[in-house]
């Protein structure tokens, strides 16, 4: 089984001089449970080689045991400092994706038109198609057979805007997850803030913040396993 993890290449917070990127828990606890359990699974994103880890996730009171994992284990970080770039991978080759969070999606896949013909090109191969946390911005320009919101009608969920709320962001983000869900007709639903909470909706399986990243992995296996 193999399943391909994009990642975000941006690591500016908006115009705060402060650095963002992909948030450790996000990438690391669903890579080890899928790995795991016998998964290939590849790296890509949109620039390629090293993408950017956002600082605030190695901090301290972030750590889990997957991302204590992640500081110890050499080879994947040798694996992700040579991520493929974005244009060069094909839904042709995976069973699945998966989008790790983290505030740089905001900026870079949400706007990617690569990135938004390869969630298409999955989707509409029959193949699953997953994001936690922050992800699922790149949502926010794929569109369905009829030209509408992919997310229009679906059972969806995505860091909320309370969240945001708390950790100070709400106004350098250019957008917020929940609000573009609800513009894009999204059904969209959450748990309290920081809690566990994923949603599968056919081929769309969305987890609502960094606690939910596993869950979302586990219930790709489970539907790439039916």
């Amino acid at each position: 089984m193999k399943i391909l993890f994009v990642l975000t290449s941006h690591d500016q917070l908006g115009n705060t001089g402060e650095k963002t990127g992909f948030w450790i828990e996000e990438f690391a606890s669903p890579y080890y449970y899928l790995v795991d359990k016998g998964v290939d699974v590849t790296l890509a994103s949109p620039k390629g080689g090293q993408p950017p880890i956002d600082p605030t996730s190695d901090k301290p009171e972030n750590q889990t045991e997957s991302t204590k994992r992640f500081k110890a284990d050499a080879a994947l970080q040798e694996k992700l400092s040579k991520t493929h770039q974005l244009s060069e991978v094909s839904s042709d080759d995976y069973d699945a994706v998966f989008y790790p969070g983290g505030h740089g999606p905001l900026w870079d896949l949400a706007e990617s038109e690569v990135s938004v013909k390869l969630i298409e090109s999955f989707y509409n191969s029959d193949k699953p198609v997953s994001f936690v946390c922050h992800a699922p911005a790149a949502l926010k320009q794929v569109k369905n057979t009829n030209g509408e919101p992919l997310v229009k009608g679906k059972k969806v969920t995505g860091f909320t805007n309370t969240e945001e709320d708390l950790v100070q962001l709400t106004d350098v983000v250019p957008f917020l997850v929940e609000d573009m869900f609800k513009e894009n007709g999204g059904i969209y639903s959450k748990k309290g803030d920081f809690e566990e909470y994923a949603i599968e909706d056919g081929l769309l399986i969305t987890g609502q913040n960094p606690a939910s990243s596993e869950k979302v992995a586990e219930m790709l296996l489970k539907k790439l396993q039916k």
